[in-house]
């Protein structure tokens, strides 16, 4: 069983219990906070209360989550890209296209099914849905990501995301003629008119610090490198959208639209990065001191051919765009 404690921020108070659990644990609806609090797995300062029960600032919230009771995922014989492994865990490339963990409409063909055809050990840590997962990427991102064998190695990393001490760093086709470099610390949530939405518009802010630097000029767009210290999620592609630069192929977060005036060749670009199938964003660098013997850890990941020769395209001459 994972177990999450917190205090009621100013932001949340006035709200109801089952509200604040499902804003605060991104994948958590509303309605899965309320059986839990009616399963008595969510405490609000120690004792059991309605899931309608409003929340004041300080209130403190323990949520038990338990286990999914589904059966564990099965073995799958995916290729994996294995970029370092041992005893403890692994360091994996997840292609785009490809869901992390079991979800609903997603039982088979993720991660974790490839991941238990390779090993047979894998940390329990997230439950049997998420075995050996210590942290994401959305289904469109591509890229590193480390994988815990057991629940020493899990905790270990998952204390080094906490503070912040991993190097994170992504790059992103975007929109647009991107800066030299821009610094954005928007606190990020639910979307206080879409759920389903991350948005700065929220009523439960939590920070979100990135950085980002432009690495090439392209035709109506830019390739830019980005760093996060924080993992909220969709943390990139919020900060970057809600700065005029929509990540290229990001259907949730919105897409630049073409502007009067614009030259030919900018509109034969357009049309090409409109239909990119997938969000154009990969995790390219991953760094962290290892759980077990304190070394520190690096790892890079080449762009992947079809953002590659997305830009190849378009870093041609305009008239040959």
């Amino acid at each position: 069983m994972q177990r999450e404690c917190w205090k009621v921020t100013k932001c949340e108070s006035g709200k109801r219990l089952d509200t604040v659990v499902s804003i605060h644990l991104d994948e958590v609806s509303r309605a899965q906070a309320k059986r839990w609090i009616l399963n008595k797995c969510i405490l609000l300062n120690g004792g059991n209360v309605r899931p309608s029960h409003p929340c004041q600032t300080g209130d403190a919230i323990e949520v038990n989550i338990p286990k999914p009771k589904s059966a564990s995922p099965i073995p799958e014989a995916i290729p994996l890209k294995v970029s370092y492994e041992d005893e403890h865990l692994l360091v994996v490339y997840k292609p785009p296209g490809m869901v992390v963990h079991p979800s609903p409409g997603h039982h088979s063909g993720t991660l974790v099914n490839a991941l238990l055809s390779h090993c047979t050990n894998l940390s329990e840590i997230g439950g049997v849905r998420r075995l050996g997962i210590v942290h994401r990427l959305d289904r469109g991102t591509s890229g590193l990501l480390v994988v815990a064998k057991n629940d020493r190695a899990h905790q270990a990393i998952a204390r080094q995301f906490q503070e912040r001490t991993v190097e994170k760093r992504y790059l992103a086709l975007v929109y647009g003629n991107f800066p030299s470099q821009l610094a954005v610390e928007q606190p990020i949530g639910r979307d206080t008119v879409n759920r389903k939405k991350m948005s700065t518009r929220t009523g439960s802010p939590r920070e979100a610090i990135s950085e980002f630097k432009r690495v090439k000029s392209l035709v109506a767009s830019t390739l830019v490198s980005a760093r996060i210290f924080t993992g909220r999620t969709h943390q990139i592609r919020v900060h970057l959208s809600e700065s005029g630069f929509p990540v290229v192929g990001d259907t949730d977060y919105g897409r630049a639209r073409l502007t009067p005036g614009v030259s030919s060749a900018e509109r034969k670009a357009f049309t090409l990065l409109h239909s990119f199938p997938r969000t154009a964003l990969h995790s390219n660098i991953l760094g962290f001191t290892h759980p077990v013997t304190a070394d520190l850890l690096r790892f890079k990941s080449p762009l992947p051919p079809d953002i590659s020769e997305l830009i190849e395209v378009l870093q041609q001459q305009p008239d040959k765009v």
